[in-house]
C-alpha cells in the first residue's frame, strides 16, 4: 500500500473525478484485537458517512486485510479528509491507497463526440 503523500503525487487525468476508491489495510504490527476494540465506533462512523452521502459503497477485502470504499469525492484531498474522520485513522492504524475514478471516456465515441484535450 502507498502512503497518503504518494497518493497526492499521482498525475491528474483528463477525466473529471467523480469518486475515489480508497483501499485500506492495517499497518504492520496492528493486531486484530486492536482493530476489533474500536470496531463499534468505526461502524457507527462509517454508517454516518454513508448516510451523509460521502461513502457510496464499501466492501470487505476477500483476503481479510481491510476494506475498500468508493467515496463521493472530487479529489484526493476530499477523500483523505473523509477517511481521516474515521477512528482507525485517528489511531494511526491504517495504510491507505487512493485511486481517483471518473467516467469511462471511450464511451464518448459511441455518442460521436471526440475527446477533448486538456
Amino acid at each position: 500500500m502507498t502512503d497518503q503523500s504518494h497518493a497526492h503525487a499521482q498525475p491528474k487525468t483528463a477525466t473529471s473525478t467523480t469518486g475515489v476508491f480508497a483501499l485500506l489495510t492495517a499497518k504492520p504490527g496492528v493486531t486484530r484485537e486492536r482493530i476489533m476494540a474500536i470496531m463499534p465506533a468505526e461502524i457507527r462512523a462509517t454508517v454516518q458517512l454513508y448516510l451523509e452521502g460521502k461513502i457510496r459503497e464499501w466492501y470487505a477485502r476477500e483476503d481479510g486485510r481491510g476494506a475498500v470504499f468508493l467515496l463521493n469525492a472530487r479529489d484526493l484531498d476530499e477523500a483523505t479528509s473523509i477517511l481521516e474522520s474515521l477512528p482507525p485513522a485517528n489511531e494511526n492504524m491504517l495504510d491507505h491507497e487512493y485511486i481517483p475514478v471518473g467516467p469511462l471516456m471511450p464511451l464518448r465515441l459511441l455518442l460521436g463526440s471526440a475527446p477533448t484535450k486538456q
